[in-house]
């Protein structure tokens, strides 16, 4: 290794091959320019440079496989592919940090055609038939904790089993819990089921006194933990064990395996993401000549502004070495090179453009052009539309302000911000305004006195001593909150009353 003062009188050759007799040095391997994320890139010294970093950042939310011991671990939140595969065109990173034995991606069979207008800005139009025998499929594993307490005053939590009916049957939400109050492994679990029933005791501080006193035994309270999700998930493991505190703590994690679905995002290693914008039945599929059909439909219009020339050639060399059966290599400052790839296609019968002649799948008619295919990694990324979609009609709302609570988690509203008020205003809609802004949020009547326009209750104004010039009127929850915090630091709003 070099200092940078030394390099001045060093005569340094990049390749092995270069080497001369008044050689010096050999420079380490160009592509340890990049790091591990980049180095996973096939060809991308022929991509534009902001694509290989768009890459760098989405490869990390790539799904595939975590470790070895992946199946035996209880993580917060863990995605995993069902069948991963190591990607047919390699760099030497990929060896190196051994990605091909870990994967992340799955190599599918791409056309790029425009298909049916579902396919508009970088959609994909994926295959049924593909879907069905698990391409991108992926299981989703959750952890969900409990803790069962013990109070200072000698009360705890319990874990009991099943409530019942009057008549000993068990309500439809807990028919899978066990009497110890836990769901076993392997259950089935629906939408709002509860797979751990625990009880927490109510009352004052004083329940339960002393141990061995006369007072009665506390009260319960079921806080049963159910499922939250649409689709159907699975008890995958169970595990009892104690915190720091040597309060007991039960950990569930559970399992959901999801197929692709409209909505969800995919990404080749080019920086090339897109979500899946329809999928298409196997006989509506075009196919060449030779019966083949693709796995994935991806739009023409995605390549000549992001001028991802490496994704071009990742296609010509996936299809050569699937042709010849071997890996091939798109290693940074080198990689197979395009004429041996387009040699090999020539070789097996197909263009050396990489493009076959198609017919497609509705018509049964020849498709227009010949239609540019090739193997392509793509990469499953962790967004799904299963773990974003919200949508809400009435729900719960906040105790201070009586808004309408926040966020998907909480079945939270969709908010009207300040700039979607001003379209609002724009168009002239101001009815509509009013009832997104009061009606649908936090509509509350008081009664407020002509004459001095303070607030007054239930038609009587407390200042005037009066209930004759009392109306009452529609303001915001918030809105009657803030004048009442104003008169409690002594400062009072009066609201002007007028005839509309």
């Amino acid at each position: 290794y070099l200092d940078v003062n030394e390099e001045n009188d060093c005569m340094i050759a990049i390749y092995e091959s270069e080497i001369k007799p008044y050689t010096t040095h050999l420079e380490i391997e160009p592509f340890t320019l990049l790091g591990a994320v980049a180095g996973l890139i096939p060809y991308p010294h022929h991509n534009q440079s902001p694509r290989n970093t768009y890459q760098s950042a989405m490869g990390k939310q790539a799904i595939g496989a975590i470790a070895y011991n992946q199946l035996n671990r209880i993580d917060t939140l863990l995605y995993l592919m069902v069948y991963p595969q190591q990607p047919m065109v390699k760099t030497k990173t990929i060896e190196l940090i051994n990605y091909d034995k870990l994967p992340a991606g799955q190599n599918g069979c791409v056309f790029v055609m425009s298909y049916s207008g579902y396919d508009i800005e970088d959609a994909l139009v994926l295959n049924k038939a593909s879907l069905d025998r698990g391409f991108g499929r992926c299981q989703v594993m959750r952890k969900f904790t409990a803790m069962v307490r013990k109070y200072p005053n000698n009360t705890f939590d319990r874990l009991t089993g099943p409530p019942t009916f009057q008549d000993g049957k068990v309500p439809e939400r807990f028919q899978f819990v066990d009497d110890d109050g836990m769901a076993p492994p392997g259950t089935r679990l629906e939408n709002g089921q509860v797979y751990l029933h625990k009880q927490m005791p109510v009352g004052d501080d004083d329940v339960g006194g002393a141990p061995g006193s006369a007072l009665t035994a506390p009260t319960f309270r079921s806080v049963p933990m159910s499922f939250k999700y649409p689709d159907p998930g699975y008890v995958d493991k169970v595990m009892i064990t104690t915190s720091d505190s040597d309060q007991t703590l039960i950990k569930f994690l559970l399992r959901q395996t999801r197929r692709p679905e409209l909505g969800d995002k995919f990404s080749s290693r080019h920086g090339q993401k897109g979500v899946c914008g329809i999928i298409v039945p196997h006989e509506d599929m075009p196919f060449t000549d030779r019966g083949v059909y693709p796995d994935i439909i991806m739009n023409p219009h995605g390549f000549p502004s992001r001028m991802t020339v490496g994704k071009l050639m990742e296609f010509v060399a996936s299809k050569a070495g699937a042709v010849k059966g071997e890996l091939q290599y798109g290693t940074c400052f080198g990689g197979s090179r395009m004429e041996d790839m387009c040699r090999v296609l020539v070789e097996n019968g197909f263009s050396y453009t990489g493009k076959d002649y198609v017919t497609s799948g509705i018509t049964g008619e020849p498709v227009g052009a010949y239609i540019f295919n090739g193997a392509t990694y793509y990469q499953r990324l962790k967004h799904m539309v299963a773990d974003k979609m919200h949508a809400r009609a009435r729900g719960p709302r906040a105790v201070l302000t009586r808004q309408p609570t926040e966020g998907r988690s909480r079945d939270g509203g969709l908010r009207l911000g300040e700039m979607e008020k001003d379209c609002l205003i724009g168009y002239g809609a101001s009815m509509l305004l009013l009832e997104r802004l009061m009606y649908s949020s936090d509509v509350f009547e008081v009664h407020v006195c002509g004459d001095c326009g303070y607030l007054g209750y239930k038609g009587w104004c407390q200042m005037c001593r009066s209930s004759k010039s009392m109306v009452p009127i529609k303001i915001p929850y918030a809105c009657k909150l803030l004048f009442q915090e104003l008169q409690s630091m002594n400062i009072l709003p009066r609201l002007v009353m007028e005839d509309i």
